[in-house]
């Protein structure tokens, strides 16, 4: 019990409780649409992916589950997304009780630094623009598919709250079997599911900062700088490549018009950032596309938020480090300001981590199945970033795999950093240093 009062160990273990109530819940009868209990492996990996907010899937969840099974996946990535811990808060505010310095320790740990002297009102701002981004957005869908697509008014809002709340906890789950590939050519249905996507993947300390500084770039912080200056840059380099890339491919961009092309392009720019939606069919990408791929999932979209991956400041901490070798500096420096050491370390440890799970993860189904190297890959690092972007392998793979899977995802949303801590079995700093001695590095 000592443990569970730390908060390091207490996030990850509501986590767990929380995947566990919802696995229970979709092994009911009335959670599938024929009345039979689902597999106990479909039911884990559901809930697992939904609480990671990740989108990965073993059975079609429009056809699988019945309304009360898809009611259950909402509800999960919606508090996986929002966080288990900043909800507690949030209760425990609306009810009076004010906020104390164990929810603001479990909340800072859970929303990865969430740094303010005014912890009640980020929590609080975290809850608006939530209900707010997630209201604008079904409303703009719902209207699109009763007036677009025939649906009725019920079916159509449905359709629409479903979306709506997967993009803003960039949970990629969606309530068609093909994902959005039926509305290639609608903007009014991919574009808000697109900026819902990005704003989200900021995270809420650029929220924030934002909401305090508006559009005054010197007065941000060096946090916010680095998230929208960087998830510009890989947005445009996203947009380019698979333009480029997959212009001429006859299964993917090939057989549309210009505008098309660009919405699409644009769109599956975004999603890599960990939302998981697909507009195209991601098995038919070419191998460059999928390797370009590779490189957005795993670096995913900023810290504190519904975003996964190692993270855009850990990736740019890591170019300013390399950059300031390569110029001799003493500091690694961006935006006339310097890193100091423990966030070099903390970025090369979160990298290292990473890499390092998604290759075990990836030799180890690897030998379990025969599918293609790339694709294991593919759906490795899209687990861990928490992204749910597949090449239609996820079913087809063995139940170890699947369950490989599910560890990913839990790391992946938790965080490399705090499950190492979580797990390790003391704290206490040493009380010695040894000599120190330079090795031949390179």
């Amino acid at each position: 019990m000592n443990a569970l009062r730390d908060p390091i160990r207490l996030v990850p273990t509501v986590f767990v409780g929380l995947i566990a109530i919802g696995t229970a819940l979709l092994s009911l009868p009335i959670a599938t649409a024929d009345g039979s209990r689902a597999p106990l492996l479909a039911a884990f990996f559901t809930a697992t992916s939904a609480v990671s907010v990740t989108g990965l899937i073993v059975v079609d969840t429009p056809v699988f589950w019945s309304g009360f099974g898809q009611a259950v996946v909402l509800a999960l990535f919606q508090i996986g997304g929002f966080g288990i811990m900043t909800a507690a808060t949030l209760l425990g505010l609306m009810a009076g009780r004010g906020i104390r310095l164990s929810d603001r320790m479990a909340t800072q740990v859970e929303r990865n630094r969430l740094e303010t002297g005014d912890a009640a009102s980020v929590l609080k701002m975290i809850l608006v623009i939530t209900l707010t981004m997630e209201a604008v957005v079904a409303v703009i869908l719902t209207l699109r598919f009763a007036g677009g697509y025939g649906m009725s008014l019920p079916q159509a809002s449905w359709h629409g709250l479903f979306h709506s709340v997967s993009a803003f906890n960039n949970a990629g789950f969606s309530s068609f079997s093909d994902s959005v590939m039926g509305f290639q050519t609608d903007a009014i249905v991919l574009l808000p599911i697109a900026l819902s996507v990005i704003v989200t993947a900021l995270g809420f300390p650029v929220m924030q900062d934002l909401r305090a500084n508006r559009l005054r770039w010197r007065h941000w912080t060096l946090h916010t700088r680095i998230t929208v200056a960087g998830t510009g840059l890989l947005l445009a380099f996203g947009f380019v490549a698979i333009l480029a890339m997959e212009w001429a491919n006859p299964d993917t961009l090939g057989p549309m018009g210009i505008g098309s092309k660009i919405l699409n392009a644009f769109f599956h720019s975004v999603m890599p950032r960990t939302a998981g939606f697909n507009s195209l069919n991601v098995g038919a990408f070419h191998d460059e596309t999928i390797m370009t791929n590779y490189f957005l999932m795993f670096i995913g979209g900023g810290s504190a938020g519904t975003a996964g991956g190692i993270k855009v400041t850990t990736f740019f901490v890591l170019i300013a480090i390399v950059v300031s070798e390569i110029l001799q500096r003493r500091d690694a420096e961006a935006f006339q300001r310097r890193f100091g050491h423990r966030v070099e370390r903390q970025a090369l440890a979160v990298t290292v981590l990473a890499a390092m799970l998604v290759f075990v993860a990836t030799v180890y189904i690897a030998s379990v199945s025969s599918l293609p190297l790339d694709d294991i890959l593919f759906e490795c690092i899209s687990a861990f970033s928490t992204v749910g972007l597949s090449t239609g392998i996820t079913a087809d793979l063995p139940p170890s795999a699947q369950i490989v899977l599910c560890v990913l995802m839990f790391v992946g949303r938790v965080g490399t950093i705090t499950v190492a801590t979580a797990l390790a079995l003391g704290t206490r700093e040493r009380a010695f240093r040894y000599p120190e001695e330079t090795p031949i590095v390179g």
